[in-house]
């Protein structure tokens, strides 16, 4: 069960609406809701939404971010030896 307050404007206007339309007030309410449920899909974050394929390819080596420059050097240093 759910109450909702409405200003005295949006309560006259759905009377009208309900009347004109020869339905319930509830009715009314009810397909505004669903409306509105389904034009706001899933709301959850991209991290929420991508979680099972973040690092799902990953190299399992956590310091690749870190290290990068190192690692960088190292093949160049290594590439201008031969």
């Amino acid at each position: 069960m759910l109450t909702v307050r409405l200003s005295d404007d949006l309560e006259r206007e759905l009377d009208r609406l309900a009347h004109e339309e020869q339905t319930t007030k509830t009715q009314i309410v009810r397909r505004a809701l669903e409306r509105y449920v389904e034009a706001h899909p899933d709301q959850r974050s991209s991290l929420d939404l991508g979680e099972a394929w973040f690092g799902r390819y990953g190299s399992g080596d956590g310091t690749l971010s870190s290290t990068y420059k190192r690692r960088v050097r190292e093949r160049i240093r290594a590439k201008h030896r031969d």
